[in-house]
């Protein structure tokens, strides 16, 4: 579910243009639990393949956020409906649920679920052989990349506790209301929000196919049970949550088997990670050793279930009121990558700065433009096509941005030619022109055509700033600067 797409919030409710209801649409006395930590969350949605395509620019590869990107089985893209909601896209290999009303009763069942501590199904797509299941989006990586793969520190016990916390949690929630099975759970399954709160991943409550295995880990890691039967049962489960508080001690990813031969030897000191010299006390290893050790008991009716785990961890919590983002060692809770000098005078407002370096930048982002227009301009309509868009060039170099819209609204309406650059000039205009709404929805439309241009990230955080919006703006910002200085490094 991704780690760097920009940060969109829910906005703008209504219906969807094909005429039917928005996911945001609430029925009364429907889906209490909608409610997350004071946020409205839509209810369950069928989505069609038209919908998703478009969220997703066309399930474009820039777009795939999942482990092993485009050569996985099932692939998940990061995405934004219509209404701004960011979301992640998981779309099933075509032969993994051939039949529709299984699919469907699954994700139906996942999408009653609504809780804090996970990232919440909000619909899916069972349209022809297509099956495809929408999430929250998590933009802020896995657990396995901030603890295996950290870059500037490593995660500290507090936060580590947390984790744990959390996910427990999440698992007694989902046990209460009759999803106590979960497969496959490993450190890829939990998802950091925007607060840096941990999730666990709604797609895990579901099976990579109707007949597929539950568990795609390396055999080390797999219940005992589950080699003999190829069921997974929700002690299963608890065995897989044991593997994961062995990670959280050690800091890798080591077989259950080797970490029980150093829990009877005693070793606690080489079973645990050496990052946390100084934060771990010898009582809360023991203590979180006993409860992995449970949790992995070779007799799955020794093992406790999700509602004792948590009493458990709760003693075990240090700096319970200092927020996620600040024991992740991101003090303000902002974005962590720095704005290139264009996106700090996005940030200003500065639209003359923005001008000035779309004006010089011309066309160049369009690819293939010049050629179709040279190849079809002997028709009247193409060179009437033209003159529109040389009127609103000459117009948009002059600052006369009414002119300018005039004439790429001629040159759009047309439809012959698809270009980034000229919604991403008539947005500018209507930034120039104070029309927010019309600047966003064409910053919008340049990023479809051009899913890593960073200008259309730009003109979508200014007419968000606009808006009033600024959370959602300073996240098109953070995108926008990481895209800009990816194109200036290649």
């Amino acid at each position: 579910m991704g780690c760097d797409f920009s940060k969109y919030t829910a906005c703008c409710m209504g219906t969807e243009e094909d005429g039917h209801p928005a996911p945001e649409d609430q029925v009364d006395g429907e889906n209490e639990d909608n409610a997350v930590e004071g946020i409205e969350l839509p209810r369950f949605h069928e989505f069609t393949i038209d919908q998703l395509r478009r969220a997703t620019s066309g399930f474009a590869v820039e777009n795939i956020v999942s482990e092993h990107g485009e050569k996985a089985p099932n692939v998940v893209y990061k995405g934004r409906l219509d209404n701004q909601m960011r979301i992640a896209v998981k779309r099933f290999n075509r032969n993994a649920w051939p039949e529709a009303q299984p699919f469907l009763e699954e994700a139906r069942a996942v999408g009653q679920l609504r809780n804090q501590r996970l990232v919440n199904l909000l619909g899916c797509c069972c349209e022809g052989d297509e099956r495809l299941l929408v999430a929250e989006y998590m933009p802020n990586d896995t657990l396995a990349k901030h603890l295996f793969h950290w870059e500037n520190q490593p995660m500290r016990w507090a936060m580590r506790m947390r984790v744990a916390l959390f996910l427990a949690q999440a698992l007694e929630y989902c046990t209460s209301k009759g999803r106590a099975l979960y497969h496959d759970l490993n450190a890829y399954r939990v998802l950091y929000d925007d607060d840096y709160n941990p999730r666990l991943s709604c797609f895990g409550l579901m099976k990579n196919s109707r007949d597929g295995k539950s568990y795609s880990t390396n055999l080390a890691f797999t219940p005992p049970e589950y080699l003999r039967t190829g069921r997974v049962t929700p002690e299963s489960v608890t065995y897989s949550f044991g593997t994961l508080l062995l990670d959280l001690l050690s800091g890798k990813h080591i077989p259950p088997s080797h970490a029980l031969d150093l829990i009877r030897d005693k070793n606690l000191q080489m079973l645990s990670d050496s990052c946390l010299e100084g934060e771990l006390t010898n009582d809360d290893g023991t203590e979180l050793v006993r409860l992995a050790s449970l949790c992995l008991q070779s007799e799955p009716r020794e093992r406790p279930n999700p509602k004792s785990l948590v009493a458990a961890l709760i003693p075990l919590q240090k700096d319970s009121e200092a927020s996620s983002h600040v024991l992740m060692g991101i003090p303000d809770g902002a974005a962590t990558f720095p704005l290139t000098p264009l996106g700090e005078a996005c940030l200003r407002m500065d639209l003359t700065a923005l001008h000035e370096v779309m004006e010089k930048m011309g066309y160049k982002d369009d690819e293939g433009a010049a050629t179709e227009l040279s190849f079809q301009m002997w028709t009247n309509q193409m060179q009437e096509t033209l003159d529109s868009k040389k009127k609103g060039d000459a117009a948009f170099r002059h600052k006369d941005f009414k002119t300018a819209i005039d004439g790429y609204t001629q040159f759009i309406d047309v439809g012959t030619m698809v270009s980034p650059t000229v919604y991403a000039r008539r947005s500018l205009c209507y930034l120039m022109s104070n029309m927010a709404d019309e600047a966003l929805n064409d910053a919008m439309q340049a990023q479809v055509i051009s899913p890593v241009w960073y200008i259309a990230f730009y003109l979508q955080a200014v007419a968000l700033l606009a808006m009033g919006k600024e959370n959602d703006a300073q996240m098109a910002l953070k995108e926008g600067s990481s895209l800009e200085s990816k194109r200036s490094t290649n």
